[in-house]
């Protein structure tokens, strides 16, 4: 090894050993802000069950109000029926109203939960109340609480702060935290082995790619030209199609389904349209360039079978192909938005990074797929089904900000790397967030890609001396 690569290897180790240590005196991040409240119930009449909060600066009963509360109607008479509620995990207080008639009610079952599935239940903590007031509480034989509410008003109140529920959330977030730090550890250093395993492999490839750099970026302008080449349109056809499918899905989603405007997690209401194009825009560039550059090795067989040329540079070349159109999608849709008055800003500007990091990723699957398929011509096929299934998979055209799916489902769809892009791009554009506000989700991706690269360029490294006997 010479000694630039020794002083770039030593560069990476400390770099890796920084993260490590950042990884490792990062602070538990703040408890969740709400917890989720069950109560199963038997009511021997249709009733809307009310749940009241006040927090620990605010006066009880005085202070309990309608904005603080949660209204769930029962209309199953002598059936069991859950009642579900979303409180603040600070909550001091909680006020119960049973309806506005007479009626009888049991509680079947009474239990908190936090995002992450955790529970504490015991009926036992609703004997113990802080108010009531036309309603009386009683054990049942089957451990269950029957509540015989009057005519006027009938509540029950409750002071929680016994009820240790910021603790239950406290732990939970703490188990999860350290073991979510030791999992990032050991990928961060086993990508760091993998790493310097493949060290001179890694480094031959930009090494050969800066080189050519004024070739890659001729044959990527010879390639997007000649795609459409005897056409009579020519080029116009790579800003068409694209352009095309945003309207279509625009109008079935907006038009025929109602999908309305779109909430994202900042709490901002935009245009589907907006919402959509942001998405979209990164994926047509992934889907374009994957799809290419898995076949680059077959279209250039030509150039592969000369001895003199790199062929390295090939599959980069289809990809910087692809990034043109990406390019003018991208003005395109700054366009777009400041037309609705979304107008560029400092935030905008992380979208040259966001498509830097695509490129990368992107390069990372093509260098392994274009390498693969010369010897399994399938492989073009599968990728095909997959993104056919991935576009829908991944958070597109549906809104994971606001869809009522659990946490475990959450956290696998945001394993997705391209969860992490197409959620950039509207960060960028909308929610005006700052991609090291997600230092988790952006160390995560960054690790995914330098692992799949170093994998894709050894498997190209590989097999490239057999390309020319199989083309």
């Amino acid at each position: 090894m010479s000694k630039k690569k020794k002083i770039l290897a030593g560069a990476v180790i400390v770099f890796v050993l920084l993260l490590n240590l950042l990884i490792i005196l990062n602070p538990i991040k703040a408890d969740d802000s709400a917890v989720s409240l069950d109560i199963t119930v038997k009511a021997q009449d249709a009733a809307e069950f009310q749940i009241f909060w006040l927090t620990e600066d605010q006066n009880m009963p005085k202070d309990f109000n309608e904005n603080q509360s949660q209204k769930v109607y029962d209309g199953a008479t002598d059936a069991e029926y859950m009642l579900s509620y979303t409180i603040p995990t600070d909550a001091a207080y909680l006020r119960m109203d049973f309806g506005e008639t007479s009626t009888n009610v049991d509680i079947i079952k009474f239990q908190i939960r936090d995002k992450f599935g955790k529970v504490k239940a015991d009926s036992d903590m609703l004997l113990d109340t802080a108010k009531e007031h036309s309603v009386k509480l009683e054990k049942t034989d089957e451990n269950g609480i029957s509540v015989k509410a009057g005519a006027k008003d009938p509540h029950a109140v409750w002071d929680v702060r016994g009820w240790e529920i910021p603790q239950m959330v406290h732990q939970t977030n703490q188990i999860r935290f350290y073991g979510f730090k030791v999992i990032l550890l050991l990928v961060l250093d086993l990508g760091l082995l993998i790493v310097l395993k493949n060290f001179n492999r890694m480094v031959s490839l930009p090494k050969e790619l800066i080189q050519n750099r004024k070739l890659i970026l001729k044959l990527a302008k010879n390639d997007f030209k000649t795609k459409f080449a005897g056409s009579f349109f020519g080029t116009f056809w790579a800003f068409v199609q694209p352009i095309i499918t945003v309207l279509v899905y625009w109008f079935v989603f907006e038009k025929g389904l109602k999908a309305g405007g779109q909430l994202t997690a900042a709490g901002i209401e935009v245009p589907f349209v907006l919402w959509l194009i942001a998405g979209l825009v990164p994926w047509f560039f992934f889907s374009d360039a994957l799809g290419a550059g898995t076949n680059a090795m077959m279209e250039y067989s030509y150039l592969v079978k000369k001895v003199v040329f790199k062929i390295s540079i090939l599959p980069i070349v289809k990809v910087i192909s692809a990034l043109f159109v990406h390019l003018f999608f991208i003005a395109f849709t700054i366009v777009l938005y400041a037309a609705y008055r979304y107008y560029p800003d400092l935030y905008t500007l992380q979208l040259v990074y966001y498509s830097c990091a695509l490129l990368i990723f992107t390069l990372a699957l093509v260098y392994a797929t274009c390498a693969i398929v010369v010897f399994f011509k399938d492989l073009t096929q599968i990728i095909n089904i997959v993104l056919q299934v991935g576009v829908w998979i991944t958070p597109i055209m549906w809104n994971i900000d606001t869809m009522q799916l659990s946490p475990v489902l959450i956290a696998i769809f945001k394993l997705n790397p391209l969860y992490y892009i197409v959620a950039g791009y509207r960060d960028a554009l909308i929610n005006k967030v700052w991609f090291f506000e997600h230092p988790g989700l952006t160390l995560y991706f960054w690790v995914i890609t330098l692992l799949l690269l170093a994998l894709g360029t050894s498997i190209f490294k590989r097999l490239r001396v057999h390309f020319a006997d199989v083309l």
